[in-house]
């Protein structure tokens, strides 16, 4: 089987150069659909699920036909991504084997219908996947203390971690999730933890779960929208 990586296609060629050594990429854009800045987020238009991809019915057909000649075939949502919030975070959910971690008011209806199944854990914040990493087995960093305090509250074990000093383009900062992938048991990094105050408690928290850390490019790290892995 090979691993096929999907990331933003603004990501320094240095990162995208350690990414196709890993596997196969598709470099996502999309123009005129939302704001400038997330335009490259794999994470608001795809949400990664146990049961397969889902996406967005107005992610860019030069995407669709990528993942299909891979043989990955999404399912579509309702919600198209838009210019503003909320139309920009419904896909934007940690979707888990027996939960889904999201704000219920704005998930796409494709989603809930997956959480019928599933325990619905309510955060206020929209930008779920952007603000949080699951490690699975109960444990998580995140970047936001709403979502901290839900997790803590419900019995997970949770780091915490400032977005200070994580790029996002045209914002003082962006998100934890958004600098991240997991690819079996290494945690892929857009950056590099030496640029990172917080980078040893992340690392030190990460390889005590059994992930080692790969950083991508020696550089400040930076929230391109995640990087999403599977294997076809």
């Amino acid at each position: 089987m090979k691993n096929l990586i999907i990331i933003n296609d603004r990501l320094p060629a240095e990162a995208k150069n350690r990414l196709s050594s890993l596997g196969d990429l598709i470099c996502f854009s999309s123009s005129g659909i939302t704001y400038e800045s997330i335009s490259g987020h794999p994470d608001v238009f795809f949400c990664e699920t146990p049961e397969g991809l889902i996406a967005a019915p107005n992610t860019p057909n030069g995407i669709i036909s990528k993942l299909a000649r891979h043989k990955v075939t999404p399912k579509f949502g309702n919600g198209d991504v838009g210019m503003a919030y909320p139309d920009t975070a419904h896909y934007n959910a940690v979707v888990a084997e027996n939960y889904i971690i999201h704000n219920h008011e704005i998930t796409d209806p494709l989603i809930k219908t997956l959480a019928e199944g599933k325990s619905f854990i309510q955060v206020a914040q929209g930008y779920t996947r952007c603000n949080l990493l699951d490690l699975g087995n109960g444990n998580f960093i995140t970047s936001d203390k709403g979502i901290e305090k839900v997790l803590v509250n419900l019995g997970f074990q949770v780091l915490y971690v400032s977005p200070t000093g994580i790029e996002l383009n045209g914002f003082p900062h962006g998100f934890i999730g958004g600098c991240c992938g997991i690819l079996r048991d290494s945690i892929l990094i857009s950056g590099s933890f030496k640029h990172y105050e917080e980078g040893e408690a992340f690392k030190s928290f990460a390889n005590g779960k059994g992930f080692q850390i790969l950083e991508l490019y020696d550089g400040p790290l930076v929230d391109g929208g995640g990087v999403i892995c599977f294997q076809t």
